[in-house]
């Protein structure tokens, strides 16, 4: 499994309401076409989505994410740098959690400066920016990532709510 496949399931969340075709997500994502094709083999053969690689299993997701995405990504906050923000430093999670530390995706266009952190791949920020329900996923996500356990309790919940699952 890839970063970049988690990455694809979120955005297929973000869009599911309305569906989604192979090339929307490519160009949504930055990735190309054989790079989404080959993740969607990778996440059908994993049971993180359904064989006609259309719907994602969300509580399996779910329980991927929790219990295993500091461990499989993890991150360590870097240098002070200008940048997107993040983890509890972007919304949903900035208006639930009070910080003086600031977590940043790398961005000479960023708004904010603070500890910069890898984003699950390259161009997730450029994705997030154009898609709100993703970037407060990814972000969610951030906070799993480099959150102390209180932090990641409320990000759990959060994520909870975003996938639609009780």
């Amino acid at each position: 499994m890839k970063a970049q496949d988690i990455v694809i399931l979120l955005k297929i969340i973000a869009l599911e309401a309305r569906g989604w075709t192979m090339l929307e997500l490519s160009r949504s994502l930055y990735l190309s076409q054989s790079e989404v094709s080959k993740a969607l083999e990778r996440l059908a053969f994993s049971g993180l989505i359904d064989e006609s690689k259309k719907l994602p299993a969300k509580n399996t997701l779910y329980d991927v994410i929790i219990n295993s995405i500091k461990y499989l990504f993890p991150v360590k906050p870097n240098r002070i740098l200008k940048g997107i923000a993040t983890a509890h430093s972007a919304e949903p999670m900035s208006k639930k959690i009070v910080s003086d530390s600031k977590y940043v995706w790398p961005d000479v266009n960023g708004k904010i400066r603070g500890e910069s952190i890898e984003p699950l791949y390259k161009n997730a920020p450029k994705a997030a920016l154009e898609d709100k329900k993703l970037y407060e996923m990814l972000s969610i996500i951030d906070c799993l990532r480099v959150g102390k356990v209180r932090e990641q309790k409320i990000a759990m919940v959060e994520l909870k709510k975003r996938f639609n699952i009780v």
